[in-house]
C-alpha cells in the first residue's frame, strides 16, 4: 500500500495570501483544506484576538504547537499554517514530514492594503500598521527565508500562486 500523497502547507506572514491560495488549491485538487487559526478558534470556542487577550500568546502557540503534530500525522490536506506557526521550528520540521512546504511573501505595503481594513489581527492592534507589519516581517525573516519554496504573491493572483504550487507539488512527488 502506497502512502497517501503528501499535505501542501502553506506558510508566511498575515496577508500573503494562504487563505485563498488554501481554498484554490482545495477546489483544483478536491482536497480538504485546514485553516489552522480557524481549527483553534474552533476547538476553543473563542477568536484568536479574545484567547490572545485572555490567555496570552503562549497559550495559543501551545495549541498551534499541538495542531501542528496532529497534521503532521495526515497526508492530502491542505493546511493554511497561522502567520507565527513558523517561530516554532518544530512545528515546521513536523509539517514538513509528510507535507510540501510552501512559504508564500509579500512585500509589506501589499500585506497592509490586504489587512488594513481587517480587526482581527492581534498583532496590529494599535498603532502604526505598516511600521509593526515591518517591524514584525523583518523578525520572522530568517524563519521565512529557511523554507526552500517560496513565492512572492504581490502582485500575483490568487490563481497565478495555485498554479505555481501545483507545479512545485509535481517536482515534489517526483
Amino acid at each position: 500500500m502506497s502512502a497517501p500523497p503528501p499535505n501542501i502547507v502553506l506558510l508566511g506572514f498575515m496577508g500573503t495570501g494562504k487563505s485563498a491560495v488554501a481554498k484554490e488549491l482545495g477546489r483544483r485538487l478536491k482536497r480538504p483544506v485546514v485553516e489552522m487559526d480557524a481549527e483553534i478558534e474552533q476547538r476553543e470556542g473563542m477568536a484568536i484576538s479574545r484567547i490572545f487577550a485572555e490567555k496570552g500568546e503562549t497559550y495559543f502557540r501551545a495549541r498551534e504547537r499541538e495542531l501542528s503534530r496532529e497534521l503532521a500525522r495526515s497526508g492530502e490536506k491542505i493546511i493554511a499554517a497561522g502567520g507565527g506557526v513558523i517561530l516554532d521550528p518544530a512545528n515546521v520540521r513536523d509539517l514538513g514530514c509528510n507535507g510540501l512546504l510552501v512559504c508564500l511573501t509579500a512585500r509589506s505595503e501589499a500585506i497592509l492594503k490586504r489587512v488594513e481594513k481587517e480587526r482581527h489581527r492581534p498583532l496590529l492592534e494599535g498603532g502604526d500598521r505598516l511600521a509593526t507589519i515591518q517591524s514584525l516581517m523583518a523578525l520572522r525573516s530568517r524563519f521565512y527565508d529557511a523554507i526552500e519554496n517560496r513565492i512572492d504573491t504581490s502582485d500575483l493572483s490568487v490563481d497565478e500562486v495555485a498554479s505555481r504550487i501545483i507545479a512545485l507539488l509535481s517536482d515534489y512527488e517526483r
